[in-house]
């Protein structure tokens, strides 16, 4: 990946629906090899999905919780069918398996209160959990889908090394 596919993802992280040629006119490269470069991205995975960001608090969905959830079973068959119930919910946008205190925790994005007890209720329902603790978010300060790219050390130039100590 060069300093060229690193400045087509930024542009289609910041927006995917800009045209190709819009694209490679801001990268320096024609229509055609600037659509290989992103087919390419696409087939290498580095671009997984193109997606619509939509607003949840338009869409009635105004309460965030990060749900923290302990358990006794750390089994293989444990996992995949809790894997596979959280899959299920709708409400979930983000399950990640954690180190530390916590073994898992959910981003959950709910109407209010009222439907967040629901799927508290059906959460509790699918397996044994030894403790589930429920944080609401008061307020979004930062929310984006763009990651921080590397960039490229300029052109001509060597990166800088770092000294072998004792050669």
């Amino acid at each position: 990946m060069d300093a060229i596919d690193l400045k087509i993802l930024a542009l289609l992280q910041k927006d995917a629906t800009l045209s190709i040629a819009a694209i490679g006119e801001q990268v320096g490269l024609s229509q055609t090899p600037c659509w290989k470069r992103i087919q390419r991205l696409e087939a290498d995975g580095v671009i997984d999905r193109r997606v619509a960001v939509l607003d949840p608090v338009k869409l009635g969905l105004g309460l965030t919780v990060f749900v923290s959830i302990e358990t006794s079973d750390h089994s293989k068959e444990w996992l995949e069918r809790f894997a596979s119930d959280i899959a299920a919910m709708p409400e979930v946008l983000e399950f990640y398996r954690m180190a530390g205190d916590v073994d898992y925790m959910l981003r959950v994005v709910v109407a209010d209160m009222r439907a967040y007890d629901l799927f508290y209720k059906n959460l509790i329902a699918t397996l044994p959990l030894k403790n589930v603790t429920s944080r609401f978010a008061m307020e979004k300060v930062k929310s984006t889908t763009a990651l921080p790219l590397p960039v490229p050390p300029p052109r001509g130039r060597i990166a800088p090394q770092l000294a072998v100590v004792g050669e």
